[in-house]
């Protein structure tokens, strides 16, 4: 999915609110917002839709965008706007923060319709992920999008909760800035530090001492593990990356 072309002549950068996560757990969207930018300049015209998803929002998710069940009851379903929101993103460049996430949930939203011809927007767009840049960009450092706005000086101050068409807006300016010839890549407060050439190390772990002593282990029970599984997908979102823990238990035995 990773796409590192000139930008095209028509961009649209888009970014989606949901249930929850992940998408194969039956999760949906329920908010999509886009703006779109030609020759490195908003035009103005932007889609942006709420969508009745027919399922509970997770309260996690609530607490991260604050869009309720309630609020969605009289909205549109996916099906009802989906030829609207193809035609505005069709053949676009699609910049995206955390592109497989919303790219997969916006992929099983047309094969939920059975329409498998557009369940793969990398055929009809090519697709920037700015999280993927921001991390080869700036190795060791946090790179979710309030992170980028304070290290690229984006105004973010109105992102009290997530919205899609607010985030879109806001990555659409961290995008101009990023790809604009900025050259202090630094973040204070990073809790990181810099070698001779500028670069932002990470903080070394501190290992415990191997003589310690033996502590009791008290397994988590299902309903526990239900709870934690919510979080983790909460803050996955936030961040735009996986939790730490999450990563060393999906890494191989050997590391």
């Amino acid at each position: 999915m990773t796409v590192y072309k000139q930008a095209a002549d028509r961009v649209v950068v888009l970014d989606t609110e949901t249930t929850g996560m992940p998408v194969t757990d039956g999760h949906r969207i329920i908010e999509i917002g886009c703006v779109e930018m030609v020759g490195r300049r908003l035009t103005g015209r932007h889609f942006h839709v709420y969508l009745q998803p027919d399922r509970e929002i997770d309260e996690g998710a609530i607490a991260v965008h604050g869009i309720t069940n309630e609020f969605l009851q009289d909205k549109p379903r996916f099906k009802d706007v989906a030829e609207e929101f193809f035609e505005f993103i069709k053949g676009a460049q699609l910049i995206i923060h955390n592109a497989a996430f919303d790219v997969g949930f916006i992929n099983n939203e047309f094969a939920l319709l059975g329409q498998q011809e557009r369940a793969d927007l990398t055929e009809h767009c090519s697709i920037l992920d700015t999280l993927l840049m921001a991390r080869e960009r700036h190795p060791g450092q946090r790179n979710n999008l309030d992170a980028l706005c304070k290290r690229y000086d984006v105004d973010n101050s109105g992102r009290d909760l997530h919205g899609a068409l607010l985030d879109a807006e806001i990555l659409a300016d961290v995008y101009l800035a990023m790809t604009g010839g900025q050259t202090n890549l630094s973040l204070a407060g990073d809790g990181s530090e810099g070698d001779s050439s500028g670069r932002q190390q990470p903080t070394p772990i501190r290992r415990l001492p191997a003589e310690r002593a033996r502590t009791v282990v008290i397994r988590a029970s299902e309903a526990e593990l239900a709870e934690h599984a919510a979080r983790m997908a909460v803050i996955e979102k936030s961040a735009g990356a996986p939790p730490l823990w999450v990563q060393l238990e999906q890494a191989p035995a050997e590391q």
